[in-house]
């Protein structure tokens, strides 16, 4: 364990305002803190149990708190130390995304201060909307619940600020939570976000601020703040405003210290042409805050674009690690549950293109143990609707390494129309696993059973953000395209998959992505086993991105299923030079795998290849 003394501007809320409108600071313009090496800096606080309630909440012994949230700190306008402490954890909190915890401290050091503006400020902002939680996403008894304790913590804070910079931030709050119910919620966000970008001009140096505006401005376009296609910012996007704001604050050395800046440049490039750019600032927040499980999380979302799949894995271990944690000491059924879920998804995704199925499958066991009857029959926020798509990654896993009769012994659920989205999942890998076992007759009956289930599957349902049914036109093409290819209808079955192709392209940005295999690999592998090596060849590339025909999002570096497809098509093309010079990373990435790898889809029959050269069989 190392100590690392930084030189942070540590600027107070409003605390004696110059005439500028700045915030002034302390008697130092720095202030020397220690931060220690993340993991070793293990919390010293004794566990303890917090209360899940959300009224008049007594706050715990402040050295009692069980997670280690890290060093950062905002300093507020409040005489209790206890009161700043509560804050500041639910700041951070709030930067991770786990709004629940955060209410909680806030309502914390309201009890520790109750003349606290900022307590009450942070109540609002925690209870509101957020990147990945828009107003379209509550339902009507969330909704009604958000807006009338927002309404009475907006309230209390304009009753209590005074200091200029908190009668800023409180006042572009409240135009968040109207006081009468609209159809517009645009026109709630955008009003926000004009009050914050007042914020930001008088306060634009209180990086707090930074932060606060950023994720004003991603809220009027969530998920939608790049052209996946063309890599422009959308029209409709302040993509660009955030760029500048935020890049601007990286110019400060403290910037990369902040959870809520790292954090959200990571959300703002992930969806760019140069996801690498936010690699930086992946880095930076790698457990800045420890137990914070989504912001361990989130530098595996650019882990994943750049083809650094062992990373990915890593970082959310980590965050699965904090997330364990907090369903020790917090709540098991709170909708940051859904959170949770999505960190386990990573190393389930990840080890699938890295060939590791122990590690995605030991992820699904770990994961399926939060999916309880009790989370899932939750009405209000309906938890089905946000999270049943996580009972389907245990037949993804089993299709992607080609388990046929694993999948062919899963039993469907008791309760089928509810978990319609799982059965109709199930449905589908159950005709493809009889499809490549030759039994084709049995998997056209369940072609049929899956059709006749995806139409009752109710609208509601969505594997975030896209629809279930946009992301079953992949499976549905996908399917029969490799029904028609086992009936010999190759010229049907690959028009089919070029189209499964073309809607898994054409799905909403997500990581993971709505279809967890890419159709490609499919396409490739039976297309070699056609002996069409040239267009088995120019999928692969794009697929690995060494051509620049695909969207950044759609495009899969370095992951072993292909590069061991191109390398295969480069020796059948003699195209030996271009072979050896990939040879390094597929033997790299083929020891990483703990399956043996010989088709990019386990769909394809492979037979002994004739006249390979030494090159292909000192890997395969």
């Amino acid at each position: 364990m190392f100590t690392l003394v930084l030189l942070i501007p540590q600027s107070v809320l409003g605390e004696n305002e110059q005439t500028s409108g700045e915030p002034s600071l302390h008697l130092n313009r720095f202030q020397s803190i220690h931060i220690l090496h993340t993991r070793n800096m293990s919390p010293t606080k004794t566990p303890n149990g917090i209360p899940n309630g959300d009224t008049n909440l007594s706050a715990p012994d402040v050295d009692s708190y069980p997670y280690n949230l890290g060093s950062y700190s905002c300093k507020v306008n409040t005489n209790s130390k206890d009161c700043q402490t509560w804050f500041d954890r639910g700041l951070i909190w709030s930067y991770g995304f786990h709004h629940e915890e955060a209410e909680r401290c806030f309502r914390y050091a309201v009890h520790c201060d109750p003349h606290c503006a900022m307590a009450h400020w942070g109540i609002a902002y925690a209870g509101g909307p957020n990147y990945n939680k828009a107003w379209e996403r509550f339902d009507e008894a969330d909704l009604k619940r958000a807006l009338h304790k927002c309404h009475l913590a907006t309230s209390k804070a304009r009753e209590l600020a005074i200091a200029p910079l908190e009668v800023a931030l409180v006042e572009a709050l409240c135009a968040r939570f109207p006081s009468e119910r609209e159809g517009d919620y645009q026109h709630w966000n955008r009003t926000y976000s004009e009050y914050m970008d007042q914020v930001y001009e008088k306060h634009g140096d209180h990086l707090d601020v930074v932060a606060l505006y950023a994720d004003s401005l991603m809220a009027l376009a969530p998920w939608q703040l790049w052209d996946l296609h063309t890599g422009a910012p959308r029209e409709d996007s302040r993509t660009l405003r955030i760029e500048s704001i935020l890049e601007k604050a990286f110019q400060r050395p403290e910037s990369l210290f902040h959870p809520g800046i790292l954090h959200f440049y990571i959300h703002l490039m992930e969806l760019s042409s140069k996801p690498e750019l936010a690699v930086l600032a992946a880095d930076r927040l790698r457990n800045l805050c420890p137990d914070v499980g989504h912001l361990n999380h989130m530098p595996g979302h650019i882990d994943l674009l750049i083809g650094d799949y062992r990373r990915a894995i890593a970082s959310n271990i980590e965050a699965i690690q904090g997330d364990e944690l907090y369903m020790k000491h917090g709540s098991t059924t709170d909708f940051y549950t859904f959170y949770r879920l999505h960190d386990y998804t990573f190393p389930i995704y990840a080890g699938m293109f890295n060939g590791q199925f122990r590690i995605a499958m030991d992820t699904v066991e770990r994961m399926e143990k939060s999916l309880t009857e009790d989370l899932l029959r939750i009405p209000s926020p309906p938890m089905i609707d946000w999270m049943e798509g996580f009972k389907s990654y245990r037949v993804h896993v089993l299709v992607r390494f080609g388990k046929w009769h694993d999948i062919l012994q899963l039993p469907f659920p008791n309760d089928r129309q509810f978990y319609c989205v799982t059965t109709t999942i199930l449905h589908y890998a159950r005709a493809l696993s009889y499809s490549v076992l030759d039994r084709v007759e049995d998997a056209l009956k369940e072609r049929d059973l899956f059709r006749v289930s995806r139409m009752k599957i109710y609208p509601s349902r969505f594997e975030f953000p896209n629809s279930w049914q946009d992301i079953l036109n992949v499976a549905e093409t996908m399917l029969t395209g490799e029904l028609e290819y086992r009936r010999a209808n190759y010229t049907l079955a690959f028009e089919q998959l070029r189209k499964s192709i073309r809607y898994y392209d054409n799905l909403i940005y997500a990581e993971p992505w709505g279809w967890m295999q890419p159709p490609r690999h499919a396409y490739a592998a039976l297309q070699l086993e056609q002996g069409n090596v040239e267009e088995a060849a120019k999928t692969y590339a794009e697929d690995l991105g060494y051509v620049d025909s695909l969207p950044r999002a759609v495009r899969h570096p370095n992951n072993v299923w292909a590069l061991h497809g191109y390398h295969e098509c480069l020796v059948k093309l003699g195209r030996h030079g271009e072979a050896k010079i990939l040879e390094p990373q597929l033997i790299l990435a083929l020891a990483v795998a703990d399956i043996p790898i010989e088709s990019s889809c386990f769909c394809r029959r492979m037979q002994p290849a004739a006249n390979q050269s030494m090159c292909c069989k000192s890997i395969g």
